[in-house]
């Protein structure tokens, strides 16, 4: 049985050249990039050079990127030392009922420790009102944390329009773009942007390590204590060989490879959408198939009167990998917060619904078999 990985929101398969590129520089490039000898300065070279390559993908100077361990990392760097280098100014923050789990935290940590977060409410398909985010802006607001685009459900945030509010304003501006980073086109200067974080697994580099976008002026200590590494904005010897296969997985990226993929997306949903309804499976989109109104690798379905946990289930047995929604909250028996806030806890959708998410590698061939699979078990389960 050929298996089908259709879970990429959750991770994505490494390339084969980013592979190639690590394997090199671990073999040949292990020196301390702090050191100041030939094997320290070769690899600094190549820390360097990958900066480089990272900071031209979002418009920012290379000293504004702080590689870290991954988007967990960079979002509670940002959160969490933004919070605390501010509070004389001011004990408000504002985020999304949407968030990942490593926004939510952290916000949930400062909450018991005397800031106040607002919590922006979104409507049916997952978007925040930009009304809302003006009425909740006070004197007091001294950071705005909101995602790019959603991990689950795929919508994407009026992120030019938030900046263009902001860029006036007391209040830093932070995103976390680890879904949209890759297939969006990102310009932190164009929009304003103060802080973002990404992380490389996502775009098929490898995991544990990301970086946080820190525009030149916002200051505040590292999170995490140790060393002077980064320019002092984070501790601990940096994993060149990562952040070289890093690199390389942003240079994959070109701009007309991503409109590519986005299109060969946007075809799979549709054509997903084409199956269902000719096959009479019943069903609804939690979102939207909008081209421009979000991230096309991402596609969640209600599949109407199949709980959740049979679908994933047999979809496995068939060797087919989707997911309930966020990865990082696989062995929780608590409900999707995105579809609870996007449709209340009473929705069957809470209980029904499946996250298809697509990478540069799905074919349609793969596709077809989570197509077929699905028919096959829904009429099955409905007898």
């Amino acid at each position: 049985m050929k298996k089908v990985y259709l879970d990429n929101a959750a991770t994505t398969p490494i390339a084969e050249n980013v592979l190639e590129d690590m394997y090199g520089k671990f073999k040949n490039n292990f020196g301390n990039a702090s050191t100041l000898y030939s094997f320290g300065r070769d690899a600094h070279t190549i820390l360097e050079n990958s900066r480089h390559i990272i900071a031209n993908s979002i418009n920012a100077n290379d000293d504004e990127i702080v590689f870290t361990s991954g988007g967990t990392e960079s979002d509670n760097t940002a959160i969490m030392q933004i919070a605390n280098s501010r509070k004389n100014l001011g004990n408000h923050i504002i985020t999304t009922s949407i968030e990942h789990e490593a926004v939510l935290k952290p916000l949930e940590f400062l909450e018991k420790n005397g800031f106040k977060v607002t919590y922006l409410p979104v409507d049916e398909h997952g978007n925040i009102s930009l009304e809302d985010l003006k009425a909740n802006l006070d004197d007091e607001t001294i950071l705005v944390s909101i995602m790019y685009g959603n991990n689950e459900v795929g919508s994407l945030m009026p992120i030019h329009e938030i900046g263009e509010l902001l860029k006036n304003h007391q209040a830093v501006f932070h995103t976390d773009a680890v879904q949209a980073y890759g297939l969006c086109d990102i310009d932190v200067k164009r929009d304003y942007i103060d802080l973002l974080s990404t992380s490389a697994h996502k775009i098929n580099g490898p995991k544990m390590v990301g970086f946080l976008y820190r525009k030149t002026g916002i200051d505040f200590p590292s999170f995490i204590k140790g060393g002077d590494q980064e320019e002092k904005r984070r501790a601990g010897t940096e994993n060149v060989p990562a952040i070289s296969g890093f690199a390389t997985a942003v240079s994959n990226l070109t701009d007309e490879h991503k409109k590519v993929l986005n299109q060969r997306f946007y075809d799979f949903k549709k054509h997903i959408q084409q199956a269902f309804t000719e096959n009479n499976i019943e069903f609804a989109i939690n979102g939207q198939i909008s081209f421009h109104d979000n991230l096309q690798h991402v596609f969640n379905l209600w599949i109407k009167g199949v709980s959740t946990y049979l679908m994933q289930t047999n979809l496995d047995l068939d060797g087919v990998a989707v997911s309930a929604g966020s990865a990082c909250t696989a062995g929780s028996i608590e409900p999707s917060h995105v579809l609870t806030a996007m449709f209340g806890s009473d929705s069957n959708r809470i209980d029904e619904s499946i996250r298809v998410s697509f990478g540069q590698y799905t074919t349609i061939e793969e596709v077809d078999a989570f197509i077929n699979s699905t028919v096959k078990i829904v009429k099955r389960l409905r007898k």
